[in-house]
């Protein structure tokens, strides 16, 4: 695989003049922007994979919903409808893709809508009878027919942006260079005791501006996995047999967390749909054992034959140091960008 990255390379080097040309169109105006009178809050990444986005909307989820109308908008990747779909009590995963679906179910109290069409989306939003006063854009860094009051660039510990290169060659869906729009970077998947001098050294690689933020978080594990209507704690599991499975971009550390010397690990591509032999080769490698999974590929299977035995470990995102500040930037942008006070 690398050495057809490396033959590739031309590639790359074309994939990055166009994607810069494009930019330079919406930067100069010639290429629209659409911008809107509330507060939008764009969450993506410069690189393909997993930087943990759905765990920092989540974050701001929490953080904006008890003070304002809240509405997540997402592509709804891989999801089995077309258009705009705004969610609601006969949604699934197949209509909205696994982490809208997920938004849907744990925040009751947040509208959560997907199009592939942002402006179209946002505009949807607002036709509502229940309009949002923030809108959080999720997976949307490249999606610049939106313009964004507000950006938050995510780029994982160990894979940063400035270490990478252009698809085919490296993973990055725009040049580094992209990093410039947005607001606020987080280094996410830290080590949980990453050191000051680590992080200046970070931040000097980075070659922010004075006016960008950068912060730094670690993915926190539950301490209790959940079925339904079942809760176990995971000191408790760990040592017992057990199936893992996941379907997501990075799963090893999901693995590390939970697993014991006897336990199998099923991985699937990361917003996997599981089939009906999928299910069955689920069933038969776990037999009476319990299966768990992560959050995301559970909103999938929950209603599967499996779900006797399933199990997620819910993740979030904790900042390694300067929360406040952070929530204090947020609260700030939506305040002062707000017909509404909090």
């Amino acid at each position: 695989m690398n050495l057809l990255r490396k033959i590739l390379f031309p590639f790359a080097v074309l994939y990055g003049f166009i994607t810069s040309i494009r930019n330079f169109l919406f930067d100069k105006g010639i290429l629209k922007s659409t911008s809107f009178n509330i507060p939008v809050i764009a969450v993506g990444n410069l690189s393909v994979g997993g930087t943990g986005k759905t765990p920092q909307i989540e974050y701001l989820i929490r953080l904006l919903s008890d003070r304002y109308k809240v509405a997540t908008l997402s592509r709804g990747y891989k999801r089995k409808s077309e258009g705009f779909v705004l969610a609601s009590s006969s949604s699934s995963a197949e209509i909205l893709g696994d982490e809208p679906f997920q938004f849907y179910q744990k925040f009751p109290n947040v509208q959560v809508a997907v199009d592939a069409d942002r402006t179209n989306g946002i505009i949807q939003l607002l036709s509502q009878n229940e309009k949002p006063q923030v809108v959080l854009l999720d997976d949307a860094y490249q999606h610049r027919k939106v313009k964004a009051g507000f950006y938050i660039l995510l780029s994982s510990y160990g894979d940063l942006y400035a270490d990478d290169f252009m698809l085919p060659t490296g993973n990055l869906r725009e040049s580094r260079s992209g990093a410039n729009r947005t607001n606020i970077v987080i280094v996410t998947k830290c080590p949980k005791d990453l050191s000051d001098a680590a992080q200046t050294e970070i931040r000097l690689k980075l070659k922010l501006t004075c006016s960008q933020q950068i912060y730094f978080t670690f993915i926190d594990y539950d301490d209790s996995i959940y079925g339904e209507n079942k809760k176990i704690a995971v000191n408790e599991i760990k040592s017992e047999s057990k199936l893992l499975i996941a379907g997501i971009a990075k799963p090893t550390p999901f693995f590390d967390y939970l697993k014991n010397e006897n336990d199998e690990c099923l991985t699937f591509p990361d917003h996997h749909n599981f089939s009906d032999s999928d299910l069955e080769l689920i069933q038969s490698k776990a037999g009476n054992k319990k299966i768990i999974t992560t959050e995301k590929d559970y909103v999938r299977l929950k209603d599967s034959k499996l779900a006797s035995q399933l199990y997620y470990l819910p993740i979030k995102s904790t900042f390694i140091n300067h929360q406040q500040n952070f929530d204090a930037t947020i609260l700030e942008y939506v305040k002062l960008n707000s017909e509404f006070s909090s």
